[in-house]
């Protein structure tokens, strides 16, 4: 299983878990109020958003991925999204290690 596979499979236990908070202006206020702590926008996103949520995430200091597709974040959590984010510091931690 190569590492973008356990990112998204851990997208998915994230989300059962209850730890991923999707939807563009859910994510927005997310990161405004510093809970997100990791975001995952597809590479694929319309350019509004993608400049909308690397502005707010670059003025609160939150990294943003965007390794995968709307098709494959969306697989992963079950829900057709565009864009997620992490709310629990375990995940992203587990996240990052496998990313590096």
């Amino acid at each position: 299983m190569n590492k973008e596979q356990k990112v998204l499979n851990l997208l998915g236990l994230a989300q059962r878990a209850g730890r991923i908070i999707s939807g563009e202006e859910l994510v927005v206020d997310a990161i405004q109020q510093g809970q997100a702590k990791l975001v995952f926008l597809a590479n694929d996103a319309a350019l509004n958003l993608t400049k909308k949520i690397t502005d707010k995430s670059g003025t609160y200091t939150v990294e943003v991925i965007t390794m995968f597709s709307t098709l494959e974040l969306s697989t992963a959590i079950g829900k057709s999204r565009r864009v997620l984010a992490l709310t629990d510091a375990g995940f992203t931690k587990k996240m990052r290690s496998i990313m590096e």
